[in-house]
């Protein structure tokens, strides 16, 4: 079925239009491109598929809802990503134990980078990193495995650069202690 051009817009002009409620197929397009990815990344962090599919469709709810928020400064997939991420972090708090990461060489679309971080984590780390709050693990993961910068990680995680700083601190300390 062909959709009318329109509607095969760059992802911001999805973005926009979802804003402006001119199109109803405009989140379906944009969930289309993003969702795929969203949940590999996600899983990565929750081996937990439910919760996964729940903090997904939560996060397209939130874009939905905030698009008209969305400024057009930087990607759409990042502003997706965080979005993610704030909400994974959420459900994660409501719960006890936190789940195990599955390993992701499961996935057949594995990248070379989700290769070289089988090491990070199913080795020795992975289990000190599991034994962190989500909190810790969340800025571990966005400034350590993600490359993020404090100011970075602090805009995707929602909480202040200094919150960033000090957790990374803890989580080093913690880290250290289950390491030896």
């Amino acid at each position: 079925m062909d959709r009318p051009a329109s509607f095969e817009g760059s992802d911001i002009e999805l973005v926009e239009a979802i804003a402006r409620d001119e199109s109803r197929d405009a989140l379906r397009i944009l969930y289309e491109r993003h969702a795929p990815w969203l949940v590999i990344r996600l899983r990565r962090r929750c081996a937990d598929p439910g919760l996964v599919a729940e903090v997904v469709q939560d996060t397209f709810v939130a874009v939905w809802r905030g698009a008209a928020k969305f400024r057009g400064q930087g990607e759409v997939g990042a502003w997706i990503w965080g979005i993610g991420v704030r909400q994974l972090v959420g459900h994660l708090r409501k719960r006890v134990p936190i789940p195990v990461v599955e390993d992701p060489r499961d996935d057949l679309q594995a990248s070379a980078e989700d290769q070289v971080l089988l090491g990070v984590e199913h080795g020795d780390l992975a289990g000190a990193l599991s034994g962190l709050s989500p909190e810790l693990r969340a800025v571990v993961q966005a400034t350590v495995l993600d490359g993020l910068t404090t100011r970075e990680a602090a805009h995707l995680l929602g909480i202040p650069a200094g919150t960033v700083k000090t957790r990374m601190m803890r989580a080093r300390i913690e880290l250290r202690g289950a390491l030896t």
